[in-house]
């Protein structure tokens, strides 16, 4: 069983913009995957969820390092408020997944829920996104920059992978 688990996680990767990061963060959950796209979608938005929050919680210790002020100090304020909004998206987008397995799940009811976690998804990912961009165009590249740079582009590739995993599980 754990061998076609790892093949259908391998696979259903595949759908993905970062399979290998994909494989790599979901192959840990094989024995919770199975072979469900439900539950690969839901994982994968667990993954994205806690490194969002841990993300959060970094760049909010920055907002406290001496030396950044000015356009650098408002940039990572409102880099910890998108976070902090994805972390509140990515929450609302595994509740409502959950919800699903509780109802009668009429087809219309199916494509509601998903409606919601997909869009729900998608404002995480413009979150992470804006982020990023608020560290660009202005400043030097110090360490800190880089490392909000670093961190956030990372819990983006895995939000984009969590919703490509969900768009296919919906279609």
């Amino acid at each position: 069983m754990a061998k076609k688990s790892g093949d259908f996680i391998r696979t259903s990767c595949g759908v993905t913009q970062y399979p290998d990061l994909c494989f790599e963060s979901l192959s840990v959950f094989r024995s919770k995957i199975q072979q469900s796209p439900r539950q690969i979608a839901q994982t994968a938005l667990h993954v994205s969820l806690s490194r969002a929050r841990s993300v959060r919680s970094y760049v909010s210790t920055m907002t406290r390092v001496k030396g950044i002020k000015g356009r650098d100090l408002q940039a990572v304020k409102d880099c910890v408020d998108n976070m902090g909004d994805s972390v509140d998206r990515l929450s609302k987008s595994i509740k409502e997944l959950g919800e699903m397995s509780k109802g009668k799940n009429a087809a219309s009811d199916f494509m509601w829920h998903m409606s919601n976690v997909q869009t729900w998804v998608s404002a995480a990912l413009t979150d992470e996104n804006t982020c990023t961009e608020g560290f660009t165009g202005h400043g030097k590249n110090t360490n800190y920059r880089i490392g909000i740079r670093r961190r956030v582009t990372g819990v983006a590739q895995v939000t984009s992978n969590a919703l490509a995993l969900v768009n296919h599980f919906a279609a």
